[in-house]
């Protein structure tokens, strides 16, 4: 069953990469009394995540900012070495904490995961975003067929 506003997210630890190297980051840690701004993505690296939905995040940190959000957050069913270097590779720096789902625990646990067998790709997560707020989820913005529309950070500025 797909997450939807008004629900609760799940109990969930990604993986981060710290200082000393990978690290667990539950979902506590992330969304407990904070406003968060998620977004997922089908893969690092892959054309429309570089070019367009993560950029257009680190475009717009600093409004999403002033709308009250505390902490942007990518997800992606990718590993805690492969988001680390993606982010590097976009300069994100501080402003979006890069999470890994690795085994896609969370993605599956929302709902949201997507079958990109026939790419190659395998188990990944759907395009969407949504605003989190104390961990229960106020917007949810899922892509339909390939679109890249209701998931990026302008669409999510009209909503705070």
């Amino acid at each position: 069953m797909t997450i939807k506003v008004g629900d609760k997210l799940p109990q969930a630890t990604f993986t981060v990469m710290g200082p000393e190297g990978p690290g667990p980051k539950t979902g506590d840690e992330l969304f407990k009394g904070k406003t968060v701004a998620l977004f997922a993505v089908p893969g690092a690296f892959t054309p429309t995540c570089s070019a367009k939905h993560l950029p257009g995040f680190k475009e717009k940190a600093a409004e999403l900012k002033k709308k009250g959000v505390d902490v942007i957050a990518c997800v992606s069913v990718n590993d805690v070495f492969v988001m680390d270097a993606w982010g590097k590779a976009q300069g994100v720096g501080s402003d979006i904490l890069m999470l890994a789902d690795g085994n896609g625990d969370f993605t599956k646990a929302v709902g949201l995961e997507l079958d990109a067998s026939r790419f190659g790709m395998g188990p990944r997560s759907q395009r969407y975003s949504m605003i989190v707020k104390d961990g229960v989820v106020t917007e949810l913005n899922v892509e339909q067929g390939g679109e890249f529309r209701v998931s990026s950070a302008d669409y999510m500025l009209e909503q705070l």
